[in-house]
């Protein structure tokens, strides 16, 4: 097992996050006990206040951290744009966030205009922190619904969608790491992210064996054939298969295989911080965003793209590049990688599939043109 990290750190490019708003800290507190509490008709006790506190631990499991916190943001901006304005924030009023995502569509003072679907999440958060509180917001409201229907129409943009990797490009993206400890997990990371077709936070998330951390998505479990994840996602529990590569240089599990045994990662996060001698592992799982910066770098170092400036060709990959690769190249029936996406829809599927299929069926000549 990995010791306590070293004082020489693997250095993180993302800033520190700015220190927590101490009424919007005791916000949130209120937000959990006026959500899950004692019924008014029921003596309290110890062992019923211990019950109410595990029902408000699972209710913050209902919904993803990140998702949590994205919310508790949307809460706390909505929150400062109606004191500027004197109006009542705790009041799920349709006409007043009418007027709040109008101005977010178009601001009247220096801050940009918002996405649509940043918008949109906004309305959900918001949506979302009155139920918590007992009270609806009715987003089908005039007020609310043709406002928003109007900043889609004249404000909507098509999805930007990150460009997919393909087989050679990862094979070249992995020819620039080296054999060192750190390159060794980012091997390991490229191509389990591309054959498991997971989403970077799945990468990360991942642990040695079953229960081996509490903030873990799922493990790994080793065999001759190959290796079979175990991932815990909105639906429950699923598996994928990873099968073994046509050779060890291009095999996802004998990367896997290699890192951690020269980590020497017994127990807990399979990819974790490397020390900045490139000697050894911090205990400390990896950020997601590692995934995003990785793919990025390797993209750059191999020379995809060259036609392009760097600043537009570093915008073309991210790391959901891995999973619509897989999606795009798999030379397989569309319900395999279905399965491997984990989607519940063959349409879910195809919007991955930017390339795959493209002019295949030409019915310009089969209505005989």
């Amino acid at each position: 097992m990995a010791s306590k990290p070293p004082q020489n750190t693997e250095i993180s490019r993302s800033e520190a996050p700015a220190p927590p708003d101490p009424s919007q800290r005791d916000e949130s507190d209120h937000v959990s006990k006026t959500a899950i509490s004692l019924p008014d008709s029921v003596a309290a006790s110890g062992s019923l206040e211990h019950l109410v506190e595990t029902a408000r631990g699972y209710a913050e499991q209902a919904t993803a951290e990140n998702t949590n916190k994205a919310y508790k943001a949307d809460w706390a901006h909505f929150g400062s744009w109606c004191r500027r304005r004197g109006a009542d924030q705790f009041t799920p009023d349709p006409q007043l966030i009418g007027l709040y995502i109008a101005e977010l569509a178009s601001p009247q003072g220096p801050s940009p205009s918002l996405a649509v679907s940043t918008i949109e999440r906004r309305l959900s958060g918001l949506a979302w922190n009155y139920q918590q509180r007992g009270q609806y917001l009715d987003r089908k409201d005039r007020h609310i619904a043709t406002v928003l229907a109007g900043i889609r129409r004249q404000h909507g943009k098509p999805p930007v969608q990150k460009e997919p990797i393909s087989p050679d490009e990862l094979l070249e993206m992995v020819s620039t790491l080296t054999y060192g400890l750190r390159d060794l997990r980012d091997r390991a990371i490229l191509f389990m992210g591309y054959a498991g077709g997971m989403r970077r936070s799945e990468i990360v998330g991942l642990d040695v064996d079953r229960e081996d951390t509490e903030d873990g998505r799922g493990w790994v479990e080793i065999e001759d054939g190959g290796a079979i994840v175990i991932l815990s996602t909105k639906t429950g529990w699923k598996e994928k298969e990873i099968a073994r590569g046509s050779s060890d240089q291009t095999c996802p599990v004998h990367a896997l295989e290699q890192w951690l045994h020269f980590s020497k990662i017994a127990h807990g996060p399979i990819f974790r911080q490397v020390t900045r001698d490139n000697g050894g592992v911090q205990s400390a799982r990896l950020s997601d965003k590692h995934v995003a910066r990785l793919i990025k770098r390797t993209m750059l170092e191999a020379g995809l793209r060259p036609d392009l400036p760097d600043a537009e060709r570093v915008k073309l990959f991210s790391g959901h590049s891995l999973r619509s690769g897989l999606a795009s190249y798999a030379e397989a029936d569309e319900r395999y990688v279905q399965k491997q996406l984990g989607h519940a829809s063959p349409e879910m599927t195809r919007a991955y599939q930017r390339r795959r299929d493209r002019f295949r069926v030409n019915l310009t000549k089969a209505a005989g043109l």
